[in-house]
């Protein structure tokens, strides 16, 4: 199958796609990634440029190609305990919380792309609260990396900053033709809960509160506005006293007052009773 080039028009249609699906603002550089995640439909539909696929995803007749096209957009890399700092301080909040909290201790990962990181919040979660009540909440626009997450099935490199003791407890080493891989023990996979989640969409009602959120690494991809729209949506699931974690090359500065920053990447929400003396000073 030979490629087929995408000119400048086609690409800018495609940016205007998943900028007003995702709020994800793609830069000029993304054109070759574009054609080439892209290509395999054209030649699945038999179309010959990428204008005809645009038009096949604006005509409603195959309303379910629009996701395949969000999947295939959106870039998803990640590993287990990235950022190893936010673990350290999950473990102090939710060990804080075992000792006092009488409601489940509740973390989102509101980004958590093939499962890296829901998985290694449990794992923190596991050993610290075991048969306390707490809960993982898992989502992700793209439907292909969620399937990829419940199946929880991972290339060996991926794990090498997970702590050994977490490595035997929590994970099944694969032998044989598995080699080189490990899988996710079901008893943790079953802890996890993921669901389809657009950040650029108002948010399910039912996702409830959160004592921590991670949105980490992704917000690079986010214009300010949409920033500024997506914070906001996240922060506002976070209860009084919550802790809001983020990538290490990002920042809140100018973008939302909900949170205080603690230590760089790490923000708080103010608890009750400290909202409404700021207010009142």
């Amino acid at each position: 199958m030979s490629a087929i080039a995408i000119n400048e028009r086609e690409f800018a249609r495609f940016q205007r796609f998943i900028l007003d699906i995702a709020g994800i603002t793609m830069s000029d550089a993304k054109k070759a990634l574009v054609s080439g995640r892209l290509a395999k439909r054209l030649h699945h539909f038999g179309l010959d440029s990428y204008d005809a696929y645009f038009e096949l995803l604006a005509d409603g007749r195959h309303p379910e190609e629009a996701q395949v096209a969000v999947d295939l957009l959106t870039t998803n890399e990640t590993y287990f305990f990235r950022e190893a700092r936010h673990f350290d301080l999950l473990r102090e909040a939710a060990t804080a919380h075992g000792s006092a909290g009488t409601t489940p201790f509740r973390v989102w990962s509101a980004a958590c792309s093939s499962g890296e990181e829901p998985y290694s919040i449990a794992m923190v979660l596991a050993d610290v609260l075991g048969n306390a009540p707490w809960e993982v909440v898992a989502s992700d626009i793209s439907t292909r990396v969620l399937q990829r997450a419940r199946v929880a099935h991972y290339p060996m490199e991926r794990a090498s900053h997970v702590p050994p003791g977490y490595l035997k407890r929590f994970c099944l080493k694969g032998i044989g033709e598995q080699q080189g891989t490990l899988l996710v023990d079901r008893a943790l996979r079953q802890r996890v809960q993921f669901r389809q989640v657009n950040l650029n969409t108002q948010l399910p009602n039912e996702l409830g509160m959160f004592d921590v959120v991670f949105l980490r690494n992704v917000m690079i991809y986010f214009n300010a506005e949409t920033k500024r729209q997506v914070v906001a949506r996240v922060t506002s699931r976070l209860k009084p006293g919550g802790q809001f974690f983020i990538g290490h090359s990002e920042s809140l500065q100018d973008i939302s007052n909900a949170v205080q920053p603690v230590v760089p990447s790490v923000y708080r929400k103010a608890a009750a009773g400290q909202a409404r003396d700021r207010q009142a000073a």
